[in-house]
């Protein structure tokens, strides 16, 4: 059974645990050395230079201060909680975990999925470099200063609002959610997806790239104002 692909650096360790049975072993490899979960939670400010895939195991805890310069992948792993501190450079799989809250000033360089997890809250200033995904979790609104590189999806969400300011790189897609107007200051790199929702109207600061798309039963009551040529009817 293969522990790691192999350590990059003496000082900043590629984790890449490949199989998910490892859970069952209760072991890590660092540094060409074997530890437990236990010593690994207590590795404080740990830099892992690669990615760290935890995927299935039965490791508790991460150690605080961790930096993670490629992706993490804790999918149907044990963790309840993630630490003060922790850093992403990649992508942040949260899905099918136990874990109810982010930490504050969470950084995400990557996608962050939270599609199915059981995140009840985002915190202040979260700033994610790629995709946010919070289809179908019991997110309620959207925190201020909350900055997305890449696409924000809010489908199948109770949110009913959206902060004023919020930047996102990629399309900001809204269908069928219960958001009945658009917050000043709102920038869209992408395309905006309207659908089935009850928004009428744009705001007039409103910044947007790509095309907005809305339903053809919104077309009759909509005000698209200097927005026409964009307008999408699907």
């Amino acid at each position: 059974m293969k522990y790691l692909n192999k350590v990059l650096s003496k000082k900043l360790p590629q984790l890449k645990l490949q199989d998910s049975d490892l859970g069952n072993i209760g072991l890590v490899l660092v540094n060409g050395k074997k530890v437990t979960f236990e010593e690994f939670s207590k590795m404080e400010n740990l830099k892992v230079k690669g990615d760290l895939d935890l995927e299935g195991t039965a490791i508790t805890e991460l150690p605080s201060g961790l930096t993670v310069g490629g992706y993490l992948n804790l999918r149907k792993s044990k963790i309840k909680e993630l630490p003060s501190g922790l850093t992403v450079g990649g992508d942040l799989y949260l899905n099918r975990t136990a874990i109810k809250e982010l930490p504050s000033g969470l950084e995400v360089g990557g996608n962050l999925d939270l599609m199915g997890s059981k995140i009840k809250e985002l915190p202040a200033g979260l700033t994610v470099g790629g995709d946010l995904d919070l289809d179908g979790t019991a997110i309620k609104e959207l925190p201020s200063g909350l900055t997305v590189g890449g696409y924000l999806y809010l489908g199948r969400t109770a949110i009913k609002e959206l902060p004023s300011g919020l930047k996102v790189g990629g399309y900001l897609d809204l269908e069928g959610t219960a958001i009945k107007e658009l917050p000043s200051g709102l920038t869209v790199g992408g395309d905006l997806y309207l659908r089935e929702t009850a928004i009428k109207e744009l705001p007039e600061d409103l910044k947007v790239k790509g095309e907005i798309r809305i339903s053809s039963e919104m077309k009759k009551t909509f005000n698209a104002g200097r927005f026409k040529s964009k307008i999408k009817v699907r």
